[in-house]
């Protein structure tokens, strides 16, 4: 859900969300791991690694197409397995979330020349376009079909022609791109002579119609496709299309496909093979097939089952001359790696002990080990380990321990080097390149050490804390202070919440503890700021913490955020009981209207922005994961919707809400409103025209938004000592 929103909100709230850490981005690695590449000044420049060895690949005169006068603008590239050529993006425009359409040009370093790819397509209309393994043809996705021609931009083919705006080849609809992350959606055979692509047939999804009341005189409406709660997903398969003949053969993968997810696929290394992951409806049963692309036969290898939801896997690596493959499973109640045989019989734990592995950054078949981050002791923070790689080994802290806070590391194919960036809640983003192997950065003005030493400490430093709630829960959390902070004296408190499993908030990263959204400083103003992490929130904590909130959201997530609250204002004499304020945005500002509407008695002011009203409302795939499908019983979605205690509302409510949010849609504010009316609350709406759920859109927005919010806070929960 919302998660996608963290790209605007990293701006606005650095803690927002999934904001746990400030992640290095990709870097794109030589095939030897001894270099990467980079856009720098308009070419492309290899890097050479220890020294920084720069090397220009593709100049500005050769991505200079014949006839301009300048060269086009590099939005990302792919070279070929040999080094010759190179696929450039440019011209991008967005689809729902990110700028995955747009033009491809392919530069031929032999022959120095620059060709269009797909010129006889609609301007920016190409999606995901990839050479074939040979190098010798592209493939890409246009208008919702496959395509594929010479690297020349010459035998251009269709390989699909029944796309629509509703039958989907190659890439995916609005509810598989925001929940499953799913959007390339094509891979081209090992011998480059088929393609596995998924077809996504939305026909049947109905229309939600939001209104445009200002682009002209008479109104408009803009359809979105959006399965809800208890609507039918859109059907599902996975088809091998042959690239001479354009013939496809459809994978037999058993089960009804329009009540089954196949939310990851990918070719089996030097294989005709593809392994797949199939979801059921409820996400709570998952099978890994390995099928035949050509007879299509589907066979089931790996099968496992929950009481509760079950993600989508990570991409699998394959072990052993692909004998083996790699899974993430929490089935023994922790997030650990497995190897899998090729034959599914045998099953090998590889990381062990009572702690999740947070996110796996290198499996190094050469030297047996696997690297991973995660956070045994401390599940605010994030650090890299390793273990062997055939489950023998020891847990091994590879970040040294004099660091305290997040860590992320992007690491060559070889294990030879690797981007190591740290930050925490005193500690600004920094990086530095490092020899692997040793751990040491290549120069000493560049270590974060000597970075560290240049930063000036914080006045007024972040607290984290942790604290009981009458239940026995624990949960963790960071108070920003006043600057002129007396403890004899009463100040207001804000908490900001998410709550939900789609994200952290009270992790110890640089932003925690400002609210960005805040015009001003709340600190010096005289605030105390609260944010903590409840059960079902995705920390590293265990499967029980995390899955508890099934068919809960609503209720727990709620119950222990009021409850710590309780607590902290019961045992810390300076916080004002009768100034306590919360908000959040999207599941945030749900979890923000629940504790107003069930906790009246404890917060007095709440800031709800783009919140979901009645999770009834909000999509299948997003909603049904962490509360069940509402068949036979709606109970749980009703007993979680904000809508249901509205007339409990005693405080002082501000509800923000976009009338263009295609996500959390604005019929979430109007039944809202509508059930305050009933009965007789009062209370306070700013709606933004036309706005998305990033209320980002328009000249103005975002500081009109901020001017807004905190206008309503102070004058509703008074900054300020007393």
């Amino acid at each position: 859900m919302i998660k996608n929103l963290l790209l605007k909100l990293s701006v606005i709230c650095i803690v927002f969300f999934a904001i746990a850490d400030v992640k290095a981005q990709g870097i794109n690695w030589a095939k030897d791991g001894n270099s990467y590449y980079q856009i720098a000044g308009g070419e492309i420049v290899s890097v050479t690694l220890p020294k920084s060895d720069k090397k220009t690949i593709i100049s500005r005169a050769l991505l200079t197409p014949s006839g301009k006068n300048a060269p086009i603008a590099v939005r990302s590239f792919q070279l070929s397995t040999d080094g010759t050529k190179a696929l450039i993006y440019t011209n991008s425009k967005k689809v729902w979330r990110y700028d995955t359409r747009g033009d491809y040009w392919l530069a031929d370093l032999t022959t120095n020349k620059i060709t269009q790819i797909g010129k006889d397509k609609p301007v920016s209309s190409l999606m995901f376009a990839k050479l074939s393994p040979d190098g010798s043809k592209v493939a890409y996705v246009s208008k919702h079909n496959l395509y594929v021609e010479n690297v020349d931009g010459t035998a251009s083919k269709a390989l699909t022609t029944d796309g629509t705006d509703r039958m989907i080849n190659g890439t995916f609809d609005w509810v598989y791109e925001e929940e499953f992350d799913c959007r390339d959606g094509f891979r081209w055979s090992p011998d480059g002579k088929t393609i596995a692509y998924w077809q996504i047939d939305a026909t049947k999804i109905k229309n939600f119609l939001m209104i445009n009341n200002t682009d002209s005189i008479y109104p408009y409406t803009i359809p979105v496709e959006y399965p809800k709660v208890g609507e039918n997903p859109s059907a599902c398969k996975v088809g091998i299309v042959d690239i001479a003949t354009a013939k496809t053969n459809w994978l037999k993968v058993p089960g009804d496909n329009i009540q089954h997810y196949i939310p990851r696929m990918q070719w089996i290394p030097n294989s005709n093979e593809v392994i797949l992951q199939q979801l059921n409806r409820e996400q709570n049963e998952s099978v890994v097939f390995v099928c035949d692309a050509a007879t299509g036969i589907a066979k089931p290898l790996y099968t496992e089952k929950a009481k509760a939801w079950i993600d989508a896997q990570d991409e699998w690596k394959w072990l052993a001359d692909n004998k083996e493959f790699t899974i993430l499973s929490d089935k023994d109640g922790w997030n650990h790696l497995y190897r899998i045989s090729r034959d599914g019989k045998k099953e090998t734990l590889v990381t062990k002990g009572n702690y999740d592995v947070i996110d796996v950054k290198l499996i190094d078949s050469k030297n047996n080990y696997v690297y991973f981050t995660a956070s045994p002791t401390n599940a605010t923070q994030k650090y890299l380990f390793k273990t062997k790689l055939d489950g023998k080994g020891k847990l091994e802290q590879v970040t040294p321990s004099i660091l305290p806070g997040t860590h992320n590391y992007d690491i060559s194919p070889n294990a030879a080097f690797a981007r190591h960036t740290y930050n925490s809640s005193v500690v600004r983003p920094i990086n530095e390149w490092i020899n692997f192997t040793t751990g040491s950065p290549f120069t000493i003005d560049g270590s974060i050490t000597m970075q560290l030493s240049k930063q000036e400490a914080p006045k007024n430093k972040v607290e984290f804390f942790k604290v009981t709630t009458e239940d026995g829960i624990e949960l963790d959390g960071w108070m920003k202070k006043p600057d002129d902070f007396n403890p004899n004296k009463k100040y207001p408190v804000v908490f900001y919440v998410y709550g939900e499993p789609a994200s952290q908030t009270a992790a110890d990263t640089y932003g925690a503890g400002r609210n960005f959204l805040y015009a001003g400083d709340m600190a010096k103003d005289g605030y105390i700021y609260i944010s903590m992490d409840n059960r079902g929130a995705p920390v590293p904590k265990g499967a029980t913490w995390r899955k508890s909130i099934y068919k809960n959201i609503g209720v727990i997530n709620i119950r222990d955020q009021a409850m710590a609250a309780k607590k902290l204002l019961a045992t810390n004499a300076f916080m004002d009981k009768d100034r306590v304020a919360v908000w959040g945005w999207s599941g945030g500002g749900s979890s923000t209207l629940n504790l107003m509407f069930q906790y009246p008695e404890i917060y007095k002011t709440g800031i709800a922005i783009a919140a979901v009203g009645n999770q009834l409302t909000y999509d299948n795939i997003y909603q049904e994961r962490y509360m069940g499908t509402p068949f036979p019983s709606k109970e749980a979605y009703v007993k979680g919707s904000p809508v249901t205690y509205a007339k409990n509302l005693k405080g002082n409510l501000l509800y923000i809400h976009g009338t263009g949010d295609d996500n959390v849609h604005y019929q979430n504010a109007e039944m809202l409103i509508n059930e305050l009316i009933k009965n007789k609350k009062v209370f306070q709406l700013m709606s933004y025209p036309n706005r998305t759920h990033s209320i980002s859109e328009g000249e103005g927005t975002s500081e009109h938004l901020s001017l807004t919010y905190t206008k309503f806070l102070k004058e509703n929960c008074p900054p300020g000592a007393k």
